[in-house]
């Protein structure tokens, strides 16, 4: 038996950004946005069926894989637990692509949240 709420809070392969031609698309025509540590590109089509999302941070600041991969991880579970907050801001028919653009490690997942809810917040 599935639950709703269940069905709410997931991250499933369909939301998940991967497609070559959806990148360029998204960089092609995408609007960047700044708040904080955070910076988005996104892109609003009625092609786009579902909303999409994808995270990314430079190796540049952060030399060491797992730095990235923790950073990576802290994004997608911020976007797992706020998407209705995120689907307000940026709409259900969206490409988007996550960066995390300060040089300093985020010290908690309240620091990446607040952040976040800050960038939808400002898009609105």
């Amino acid at each position: 038996m599935t639950d709703i709420k269940a069905d709410k809070f997931n991250y499933p392969r369909q939301e998940k950004l991967k497609s070559k031609k959806e990148l360029a698309e998204l960089f092609d025509k995408g609007k960047w946005k700044t708040n904080g540590s955070l910076r988005i590109v996104c892109h609003s089509s009625a092609e786009i069926t579902h909303q999409k999302i994808g995270v990314s941070v430079s190796k540049r600041n952060f030399k060491k894989a797992v730095d990235r991969n923790r950073i990576k991880r802290l994004l997608r579970e911020v976007y797992r637990l706020n998407k209705d907050v995120y689907t307000e801001a940026f709409g259900s028919n969206s490409i988007s692509m996550l960066f995390w653009v300060s040089p300093e490690r985020p010290g908690t997942y309240e620091e990446v949240e607040q952040n976040f809810l800050r960038l939808c917040a400002s898009k609105k």
